[in-house]
């Protein structure tokens, strides 16, 4: 017996001493266990009893994701699945499309703050005996300071980036948002400087979206990606239009403030982790997608610490033209931004919260509208019409359509059709995006920052002229639609300077 069990050793040492060679096959012998190999010569275990064979005739298998794995001991077939990692590669959502998302978020609740105060400066005229020239001194606080930051905010984009400057803007213009109530109580003086250091923080938000974007997105999505941003902005209008009357009715004037100012901090820490100024300083985003945003550039912006040229910009024609479209366009905006809510409660005479219904609708429209200004720019782009034509055509839609609307309000008798030919104006006015606000990275990219900064500070100027000017109309005149007429001349004188002297060409 003792004789026969050593020959039985003897016979499998000799035959499986290949096998046995490596640690992975004595644990496989040693446990009971044989796995069903794709290639290799028919290996018999005589002392467990096991075969694996495979005829020379029978074809090679090819490598399987799956590979089977026998237990003598239990009589299981077990499946072990190795995953692949281009599934997941597949089902990824492209890293820019996030950075867009956030950065309509973040417009959206740029404009929501605005548009608080423009809902409940009625109530506060009321309770502090405000005339109506006075409420427009109020409202035009705000771009007290951001006449001043427009400028400076965009010299710093171009030298720091667009992530690091929109996230201080957003932090400071949500302190300002939270003191707003406060001050308001306080006195007028400490409302007036608190709503100025608003604008003064907001003022860096249009340039850091336009430098940002013009950096995550190729040249033939930028317009898409500025339509989706600002539809962000323009929902802004619409939820502070429509949110703050019904706070402001239930629980008090300091709640809606106290709402987007805690928006704003709680979008700042995902802006502040997942967002890059360049998308090749991120760490999320993959290689292919990163090719694929350079490839699609012709002319990259780069940060640059240098002082802008500002002789060379101001000796430019198409500079100029951008300059009077952000005038024209700020100077109409901004009127009936301010205006609206008081315009359909004092010529239509209805109360707060239906004025608010009133003015969202064109809001909305307008958010919409702007994204298929983009998409249309972009497709044109595509198809081989050139830079300076689409600006032109976008602009010019931009312009004539509000100018053209805002004349038909003469003749308006009801607050229905109102809404209409409002809803027109601002639908029509948000195709300029596709125009002088992508232009400015067309004809100057390294500069697009400052230039931003330089003809925004002079549309301000010009909101705040229009933003104070309808006041006094409304208060010496008695009618809004006279200064809506003047507004209209805007718009057409502006379209003719611009398809003169506008170009998609790079000047700087």
């Amino acid at each position: 017996m003792a004789t026969g069990s050593l020959l039985l050793h003897s016979s499998f040492s000799t035959k499986s001493s290949s096998s046995l060679s490596s640690p992975q096959s004595r644990w496989t012998a040693n446990l009971g266990f044989q796995r069903a190999l794709a290639l290799g010569n028919p290996v018999k275990w005589e002392s467990l009893a096991l075969t694996s064979r495979r005829r020379p005739e029978d074809p090679i298998p090819k490598k399987k994701e799956r590979e089977t794995v026998r237990c003598t001991a239990e009589g299981i077939e077990r499946r072990i699945l190795v995953p692949r990692e281009p599934s997941a590669a597949a089902l990824r959502i492209p890293e820019r499309f996030k950075v867009v998302a956030l950065m309509a978020c973040v417009m959206c609740l740029c404009n929501a703050d605005r548009v608080v105060m423009s809902v409940a400066v009625v109530p506060l005229a009321d309770k502090l005996g405000w005339s109506s020239s006075f409420l427009g001194v109020v409202q035009s606080s705000f771009l007290w300071g951001y006449i001043f930051s427009s400028v400076i905010g965009g010299a710093l984009v171009d030298k720091y980036g667009g992530k690091r400057v929109m996230a201080w803007g957003a932090a400071l213009w949500s302190l300002a948002t939270l003191l707003t109530p406060w001050a308001a109580n306080h006195s007028t003086a400490a409302l007036l400087a608190v709503r100025a250091f608003f604008g003064l923080a907001e003022g860096v938000a249009l340039p850091s979206m336009s430098t940002i974007l013009s950096r995550w997105f190729p040249g033939h999505e930028r317009a898409t990606a500025v339509g989706i941003s600002m539809a962000g902005f323009h929902l802004g209008n619409v939820m502070g239009l429509l949110v703050t009357p019904i706070m402001l009715s239930t629980i008090g004037i300091v709640a809606p403030f106290v709402l987007f100012s805690s928006l704003g901090l709680l979008w700042l820490s995902s802006w502040a982790y997942k967002v890059t100024s360049d998308p090749k300083d991120s760490s999320f985003i993959s290689k292919s997608e990163l090719r694929s945003i350079q490839a699609g550039k012709t002319d990259p912006p780069t940060t640059t610490t240098e002082l802008p040229p500002i002789g060379l910009l101001f000796s430019k024609l198409p500079t100029w033209a951008i300059i009077f479209a952000n005038v024209t366009n700020n100077w109409g905006y901004f009127v009936l931004l301010s205006w609206m809510p008081v315009y359909f409660k004092t010529v239509f005479n209805v109360n707060l919260k239906q004025a608010a219904w009133f003015s969202a609708v064109p809001w909305g429209t307008m958010a919409f509208s702007g994204y298929i200004a983009g998409a249309i720019s972009d497709s044109l782009i595509k198809a081989g019409y050139s830079i300076t034509s689409v600006r032109k055509i976008m602009q010019s839609i931009g312009f004539i359509g509000p100018g053209v609307s805002l004349l038909c309000l003469n003749f308006v008798k009801s607050p229905e059709i109102a809404v209409v030919f409002m809803t027109a104006a601002l639908s029509l006015s948000s195709f300029s995006q596709a125009g002088f606000l992508l232009n400015m990275q067309d004809i100057a990219p390294q500069y697009a920052g400052f230039l931003h900064g330089i003809s925004n500070s002079v549309g301000t100027l010009a909101a705040i002229i229009s933003t104070i000017g309808t006041g006094y109309f409304v208060q010496w005149l008695g009618s809004f639609q006279a200064f809506l007429s003047v507004t209209a001349c805007l718009y057409f004188i502006t379209t003719i300077f611009w398809n003169l002297f506008a170009t998609g060409e790079r000047v700087f």
